[in-house]
């Protein structure tokens, strides 16, 4: 049995699942979000408990018993508490600002970036120098997060641009180090 697979997902209150052949669908105070499913596995709603079987142990079926889990969990815990990723901007004159929804980031650039939030998706800005992604959908959450850290990576020399905040950035010696 796969360790992950075989773990039953209990569901917090007011989360509601549904399942129908191919797709489960969870209902929470946050929203609503829909995972696919293989075919043959069967997945078991009973007394709040989510239970994930497979039918044979061939290397299919035991890669998608552990990973539909997983989704199926990571879709539970979204609706109830949802996703959140921390970023950081470092650099002179470096900073971030809401524009409506749009976020506006000032990063060396010679133009301000916007980046557009997609549908489920809110950006804040506690800090100029902060910026916090707020979804309910894991995968989205940090997809979105890859798209801003991409706009200004941080530099290896300077440690300058946009990081995760729990990102450790080694920085390199500059050339005259070295002497």
């Amino acid at each position: 049995m796969s360790r992950i697979g075989k773990q039953p997902i209990t569901l917090p209150k007011g989360v509601t699942v549904e399942v129908t052949s191919g797709l489960v669908k969870v209902k929470g105070a946050k929203g609503e979000l829909s995972v696919p499913v293989h075919a043959d596995l069967t997945i078991k709603n009973e007394n709040g408990t989510i239970t994930v079987s497979r039918p044979s142990d061939s290397r299919t079926h035991k890669s998608l018993h552990g990973l539909t889990r997983t989704l199926i969990a990571n879709a539970v815990q979204g609706v109830s508490t949802g996703y959140v990723k921390e970023m950081i901007i470092s650099g002179t004159g470096y900073r971030a600002a809401m524009q409506g929804k749009n976020l506006e980031l000032t990063v060396g650039h010679s133009h301000k970036d916007i980046v557009t939030p997609p549908a489920g998706i809110t950006f804040e800005v506690p800090e100029p120098t902060k910026i916090r992604i707020v979804g309910i959908d894991k995968q989205l959450v940090g997809q979105v997060a890859a798209n801003v850290r991409a706009v200004r990576p941080p530099d290896a020399y300077h440690a300058k641009g946009i990081r995760y905040a729990d990102e450790v950035i080694k920085t390199k010696p500059g050339k005259t180090a070295g002497k």
